[in-house]
């Protein structure tokens, strides 16, 4: 196994530690159990537990890039790409978003983890708009806001998958919740 898929290999365990088990038990110990290697490994590629916490950061914008977002033909294809965004966040991209959620916690309370965490929230920000500008909408910085913030206040819920409260959101059909919140926004289409 070469270092940088040994390095991977790490990130990865330690999302799904982070993930699975919150950043308390979040260890150098832990991550070596869930990637399947030899005790003292993960201390050696990162050090510290702030070198940990950069190494998922870093390794959550490359997942997050990963996710195949197709330019939107349309209002019916940006709606049809936020149902796919928040579909892979209850599905696949699970523990890239609960770990990506308790490095925001993280950043609450460890400034130097802010920035990290800030940019990939801003490219989040300008990926949708610019999506929403693909798709030919008329787009304004407040409007381009509130359907990310939207997506965002989603994923949580989705996270819990608590059935009454994703029925209550409308997040129990994605793709209706993704034309219902475009409607909200810039009104039904012409």
């Amino acid at each position: 196994m070469g270092n940088q898929e040994r390095r991977d290999r790490l990130r990865d365990a330690a999302i799904e530690v982070l993930a699975e088990q919150g950043g308390r038990g979040l260890t150098h110990r832990a991550v070596d159990g869930a990637a399947g290697v030899p005790p003292g490994t993960a201390k050696n590629y990162f050090p510290t537990r702030q070198a940990l916490l950069r190494a998922i950061a870093e390794r959550c914008v490359e997942l997050y890039r990963e996710i195949p977002t197709p330019a939107p033909l349309g209002r019916d294809g940006l709606a049809g790409m936020m149902a796919a965004l928040l579909s892979d966040v209850a599905g696949p991209g699970r523990n890239r978003m609960l770990a990506y959620l308790e490095l925001q916690a993280e950043a609450s309370r460890s400034p130097w983890l802010a920035p990290l965490v800030d940019s990939i929230a801003a490219a989040d920000f300008a990926a949708i708009e610019q999506a929403q500008r693909s798709a030919g909408l008329p787009v304004t910085r407040q409007r381009a806001a509130a359907v990310t913030l939207a997506l965002h206040a989603a994923i949580p819920h989705l996270l819990a998958g608590g059935s009454s409260t994703l029925a209550a959101a409308g997040l129990d059909d994605l793709n209706r919740f993704a034309r219902d919140l475009l409607e909200s926004v810039y009104g039904p289409p012409e």
